[in-house]
This record gives structure tokens, sequence and C-alpha cells, in this order.
């Protein structure tokens, strides 16, 4: 929309201190404020309505009402404004983002939660009111009631014939030629960044409209939305180091939850046969641009059910939310459509984990494993050949292509001289050999984008949760999605035989008693659940921080988290 005024952006700012500039400003504001109530006016009012018959309505939706009289330059014409709203008067609020004053008239852009709108303010209708302007600040909470016109300029206006301060904005807004130069101020006070930048808001926006459609597409394919404990007695749900902390009634330690995949699979036990949640979780992990301590899960759980069928589900679900995002802000979400590095447009490639580690292996145009996956082993054939150690053969082997030399080796030796089994050796070899790489390994037709690819069938040794595949009971049946190369979906097949289950759980004690940190408790009311019988069924977990992420085009998680966990100021 064309405006007249600039944007400010956040800049760092130390608390106001005696005798600062900004100590100034806030102390003349209090003085304002102080002379209003002297006035009988509250500077902190509670009580906006109309008063001159006028209709209450935001700021975007009369920007909707007369967007008919705004031509092809984005100008609004008067006359055109006046026949599409006719005298109706119309009541607004929002926050002042400008003030500017020449002769008997004044300029004030107001902003709320759907839009921005000028009023123009005229000495000669407002008479006695003008005065009023004396006592805004930008950063003001404002109400204001008039006609709908258009300025010169061919700004959509409202001629105010009733103006009233709402909230007196104490500390100042960031000045608006500062560029933004500290990252960490903008997520530590976020309630500033939210006013100065409206492309962070359209974000949250967004994260709220793909939050719904998700629950909508689930709600329509019959889900039941429910709720499980966050703090849970036992490590469980999830390979990850948790939170603790202490019941003081109950005098018990207790872990906020890693997940919640325990307990919706006892609902599936209890006849629940589709369920899903949308919830907090925990895992005291390291802070990234792809990781954040707590964090927003969604899993469902549906019996008689596939890990195939989750796949097909899993790609209606993400095209799904992307429409509802496009139908809801279709300017933003082409523009953040366009800067993805992905699509969503194709199918999803979909590939055996033991199959990409012999891609990932014939890429590097090593001699020896390209022999080494030639045959039906694939993947395992690699794993083979590695197993006795293969520290001699490093400087040789990762000068054998641009490829090889951009593989981790120091940190892949040591992942895979820790392996107790082929399965974990099979894994670790993904992990270093396919993994990065997965963005470019498959891409779209035209080369442009990459594709979001589904690697499955895990070694079982990885997945103490999965069930073991009927014809390869060395593998699970188990999927992870990573689209542009980032983990966003993890689902399998669940295990609902107790004793495999069980077996599963003490090797999990089995490798903390040996000092692994990321492990699972034994549960013995879990396995308990399972000797009442759980249908054969498939779980689905996704974090719906990474799925805002991907669809907005944000380079970290912080950025689509409204206050991220920061070290203390100072």
């Amino acid at each position: 929309m064309p405006t007249m005024f600039e944007s400010f952006v956040v800049v760092p700012a130390a608390p106001a201190t005696s005798g600062s500039s900004e100590q100034t400003i806030i102390d003349g504001r209090k003085q304002t404020a102080a002379r209003l109530r002297a006035r009988g006016e509250n500077p902190f009012a509670n009580d906006s309505a109309p008063l001159l018959g006028g209709v209450t309505v935001g700021l975007g939706a009369l920007r909707e009402r007369v967007k008919a009289a705004r031509d092809a330059a984005g100008k609004y014409g008067e006359e055109a404004v006046r026949a599409l709203a006719g005298d109706a008067r119309f009541h607004v609020r929002g926050r002042v983002l400008a003030l500017r004053s020449t002769g008997g008239l004044s300029f004030v852009r107001l902003r709320d939660g759907s839009g921005e709108l000028q009023l123009l303010c005229d000495q000669a209708q407002l008479g006695v009111e003008y005065k009023k302007l004396d006592d805004l600040d930008i950063g003001d909470f404002l109400e204001a009631e008039g006609a709908l016109t258009a300025s010169k300029r061919g700004e959509l206006s409202l001629e105010p014939a009733r103006l009233r301060l709402l909230t007196k904005a104490y500390r100042p807004l960031p000045e608006k030629w500062h560029g933004l130069s500290d990252v960490e101020t903008r997520y530590r006070q976020r309630y500033v960044d939210l006013v100065a930048n409206p492309s962070v808001a359209e974000v949250f926006r967004a994260r709220s409209l793909i939050v719904r459609a998700v629950r909508r597409l689930l709600d329509d394919a019959g889900y039941l939305e429910v709720e499980t404990p966050t703090m849970h007695t036992l490590i469980g749900g999830a390979a990850a180091k948790p939170f603790l902390t202490h019941h003081n009634t109950l005098d018990m330690p207790l872990f906020m939850r890693i997940a919640p995949e325990l307990y919706l699979k006892r609902l599936l036990v209890g006849g629940f046969d589709r369920v899903y949640e949308i919830g907090r979780c925990y895992r005291n992990e390291g802070v990234s641009t792809r990781h954040n301590p707590e964090f927003t899960m969604l899993e469902f759980y549906q019996a008689y059910a596939t890990y195939e069928d989750l796949m097909d589900l899993t790609e209606v679900l993400l095209r799904g939310a992307d429409a509802a995002l496009a139908a809801a802000m279709p300017e933003a979400q082409a523009a953040w459509k366009a800067a993805r590095p992905f699509t969503f447009d194709e199918p999803f490639a979909r590939v055996p984990m033991a199959e990409a580690v012999a891609r990932g292996a014939l890429a590097t145009d090593i001699p020896e494993w390209r022999d080494a996956v030639s045959g039906e082993r694939r993947g395992g054939g690699l794993v083979a050949l590695l197993a006795p150690g293969f520290v001699d053969h490093m400087k040789a082997w990762s000068k054998s292509s641009a490829r090889a030399k951009k593989i981790d080796w120091g940190n892949f030796r040591k992942g895979f001289d820790k392996c107790d089994n082929d399965g974990e050796r099979l894994f670790c070899c993904y992990e270093y050999l396919c993994e990065p790489f997965l963005a470019d390994d498959y891409r779209s037709g035209d080369g442009a984008k990459s594709l979001p690819v589904f690697v499955k069938d895990y070694p079982f040794e990885t997945s103490p949760l999965a069930r073991k595949n009927d014809a390869r009971p060395d593998l699970v049946d188990r999927f992870e999605l990573f689209v542009h190369g980032r983990e966003l979906c993890n689902a399998f097949s669940e295990l609902n035989d107790p004793e495999d289950q069980a077996a599963r759980f003490l090797e999990q004690v089995s490798k903390k008693q040996k000092g692994a940190e990321e492990t699972m408790d034994y549960d013995a009311d879990y396995v308990r659940a399972l000797e009442h019988g759980m249908p054969p069924a498939a779980g689905f977990g996704m974090g719906i921080d990474r799925l805002v992420m991907m669809l907005t085009a944000s380079a970290s998680i912080r950025d689509v988290v409204f206050f991220p966990l920061l070290r203390k100021e100072g």
C-alpha cells in the first residue's frame, strides 16, 4: 500500500538511566499523562466505543471495503472512496506509528492487528479536538471516529471528527533511521520487534494458520485431539536428555516430557483408534538454528495403518497446510514459496536407508566403496568393508573426489568406532555419507529445487519403539522425512509385541548403564498396557516449529518462536 511514512526498525537499547536521553523522553511522557489525569482524562483507558454513530471496524477490513477505489498505481481517489463508503462513519483503534503536521493539517499513521491506515486530521473540522494531537507520541494507542476519504497523494485516509488517547506509551519506540544490529535484542524484546518489523508479525500469523490447518486436516480425517501429561516419572518416547523437575507434595523427581508417544499409544490400547496431540516438549540439548530446548510437537497415531499409509498422509498434510497458508496470506505465501530451496509440487522421494548409503558411496568415486555396494547387500556391503576399521584409508579416500572431500571424516570415524553392531554402523554411514547431501542428490524434474526425501527402513537397533519388518527382521518399518536436508518428521509402524518391547527397553537400560545419556527407561506400565493388546498401528511425530520455518522460509527456529530462551541479561 502507498505510504508517505518510513518504517522503523529495532536497535539495541540499554535500560534507561537517570539523565539519559531516553529517560528524558520517558519523563516527558509521564508528565503528559499527569496533565491528562489533571484534566479528568485517563491515559490508560479501557472504555473505547463509538460516540458519533460510527461502526467499529479493523483497519484491514476498512481497506478491504473500499479496495475497488484503488487504481493500478495503488492510489485512491477521493470521489471513488466517497462513492463506496458513502456518509458512513467508522470507529478505529490502533498504535501511532508516525506523526506529521503541516499548517492546519496533521497526518497520523495507525496500525492494528489487521493493517495500517492514515488519519487525516483537519483543524477546521476537529476544532478544539485538534489540540489533543499535542498529547500524542509515536507508540501511543489512539481511537478515532470519522468518514473515509483520500489525501491529495492518493493515500486512503480516515478524516476524524473525534480523537482520543487510549494508552500513553512511556518508552519511545526505536528511532526509524537505525539499522538492525543486534539479533538477540529482537528475540529478547519481541514485543518491540513485532511493532517495528511487520514481516516478523506475518511469520507468526502464518504459524497460527499452519497449526489451525493441521488441526483441521486431522479432525476431518477422524482423529481425536487429546492431552497427555507433560511431567513424567520415566524417560520415554524418544532418545533424548530430559529436563528434571520436582513435585513438592509427592516428594518425587519428575522429567519434563521429551515426547507424548507412550501415553498416546496407551490410548490406542484403550480403544481410541485415531488420536493426536499438539503440545510442548522439552529436550535438554544444544541450542542452534534448528534446535530449541522447548518446542511444539505434533504426534498422531492411527490403528490399522502402516508407515506406508503415513507417508501418503504426510504429503497430504504438508501440501494441505501450505494451501491453507496460500488461501489466507496469498502475497506472503507466494514470496515464501519463491524463496524456498525445495518444492512440494512433485511427489516426494522414497529411499530405503541401505539404498541411500549405496548411492552416497557411489557418489564418492572411491573404487573399494563402489565394489562393496554393487551387490545385493548395497549399504550393508559398505558396512562390511568398513567394520574392521578404516583409519588407515581415510587420507587416500578423502582425495578421491570433490564429494569425498566434503565428508566429515574425523567425526565419521569416531562415530563408527563407537557403534556396537552393524545396524548402528549402517545408520552412522547414512548420517555422514548421505544426510548432508540429500538436498544435492534428490532434485525436482527441472533441477531447480530439492525434493523432500522419505528415508525409510531403518536398522532395528536404532529404533527401540518401531515394529520389525516381517520380511527383514533386521529392519523396522520406519521413515524420517527430510526437507532440503533438514529432518521434519519421524514415523513408523508401531511395535505392539510386549515381549519384543520389553527386550528393547532392557537394551536401552543396558546402554544407560554403559554411560549413554540419550536412552529410555524401562517402562513396566507401558509393557503391561501392550499385554492387554494394542491394535496394529502407525505413529507420526513432527516439530511444528520446523514446519513453520520451512513454509515461511525462515533461517532460524528462533524466528518462529515468540519468546525463545536466552541467557540472562548482564
